[in-house]
């Protein structure tokens, strides 16, 4: 393979194949893959070290020719993970045959090929969209009512001892026209959450809040996010929904369990570890979000999938204990996951990644069923009422980008 610099910056997701596209991106910033190379399925528990160990060997094999050496040149795959062992949807890796990067305000190309290169690097143009449309999300396999019944039992089970907290999700569905042009939604999504990560891989997409991983030169940094509030109507109702999340004894203990859980991941793979000594409330076009970052200094070797093998899932998107909270989920949700919550991001060959936890998006398959997840942590303190409240504020960033 062989990367080149690009004297135009391109507009990434114009780029991307407009049915099936694939896309990481944050800022305006990030890859978008074309065509296909090579692709992987994975299932089961073994799903993340069978991926690394097939990642690891097409490394060893391949002729790299990097003239960037900027994060995402280079050989790069992108993967979307399934968030249960269990899950029925097939955890992938996929190589395109051509990225197209943007990074630190440099622009690249890479081209990646089993045979030798017979020309010079030629780069993609930019497709014309297809038509709009709107589509309506609707209830799926648990409606409103249905996922109140569910907290309530789950707030029974944490009364009873059973489990600290548990995040539950529900479903919506819809269906896509024949041919309809993806980048559509993604652009709707990167533009109203540019601070978000947008994404697009095998069918997932969506604009993700939550960084589970980024790894770099032996550095490793993760966002934790877990207790939320609506937005304020106005400048000083805004203000007041901030102060009163980070004053939220429901929302710390939330917030606790998530951050003990990413921090005892890290402290297994790293030489040291650092914590925000408190959350901050970080804000997002339609929701407060309680967060703290991590930053670790890796053990030699230890690669991106490493710590995304380490890290999922975490107390944010499962609960805690791990174990107790994930056999709730899935004696509690009546459907599949899929990928819903799982990593999502890209890995490179030199063990450095970007990866998000599959939070507000969707699974567009190729019948064109959507399906949509959205969850919340449930403690003892938790309302059946307020929760199934913050999932439907959650939906919102996908439901109003096929909408």
């Amino acid at each position: 393979m062989r990367t080149t610099p690009l004297e135009i910056r391109p507009q990434l997701i114009g780029l991307a194949d407009p049915v099936h596209p694939l896309v990481v991106q944050r800022r305006g910033e990030g890859v978008v893959g074309l065509g296909r190379t090579l692709r992987w399925e994975f299932h089961g528990r073994r799903r993340f070290a069978e991926a690394a160990a097939a990642w690891a060997s097409l490394v060893a094999g391949a002729t790299v020719d990097d003239a960037v050496r900027l994060p995402g040149s280079g050989l790069i795959a992108f993967g979307a993970f399934a968030f249960s062992p269990d899950s029925a949807r097939p955890s992938v890796l996929e190589v395109p045959s051509t990225v197209i990067g943007v990074r630190e305000g440099r622009a690249f190309l890479t081209e990646i090929s089993t045979e030798p290169f017979a020309g010079p690097p030629i780069v993609p143009r930019v497709r014309p969209y297809g038509a709009e449309y709107r589509i309506a999300l609707l209830p799926g396999a648990l409606d409103g009512e249905g996922y109140e019944a569910a907290v309530a039992d789950a707030i029974g089970r944490i009364t009873a001892g059973e489990l600290e907290k548990v995040v539950l999700a529900r479903d919506l569905v819809g269906k896509l026209p024949d041919g309809a042009d993806l980048r559509r939604v993604l652009c709707d999504l990167a533009l109203s959450y540019a601070d978000c990560w947008t994404y697009a891989v095998d069918g997932l997409v969506g604009a993700s809040p939550e960084t589970l991983v980024e790894a770099r030169d032996g550095l490793a940094r993760t966002r934790v996010l877990a207790g939320s509030s609506a937005r304020g109507a106005d400048a000083g109702q805004d203000q007041a929904a901030a102060v009163a999340l980070a004053t939220s004894a429901k929302d710390q203990d939330e917030h606790r369990f998530a951050v003990q859980s990413a921090l005892t991941a890290l402290r297994a793979r790293a030489a040291t570890v650092t914590v925000s000594e408190q959350p901050f409330a970080l804000k997002l076009p339609n929701l407060w979000h309680l967060a703290s970052d991590l930053e670790a200094t890796l053990e030699p070797g230890t690669t991106a999938l490493d710590l995304v093998a380490a890290l999922h899932p975490t107390a944010a998107v499962a609960g805690s204990p791990t174990e107790v909270a994930s056999a709730l989920i899935a004696e509690l949700e009546p459907s599949d996951r899929g990928r819903y919550a799982g990593p999502v991001g890209w890995l490179g060959a030199h063990g450095d990644g970007e990866w998000a936890i599959a939070l507000r998006g969707a699974q567009v398959d190729d019948d064109g069923r959507i399906t949509a997840h959205a969850g919340a942590g449930i403690v003892a303190a938790s309302s059946p009422v307020q929760e199934r409240a913050e999932t439907a504020m959650k939906f919102r960033p996908i439901a109003d980008a096929f909408a």
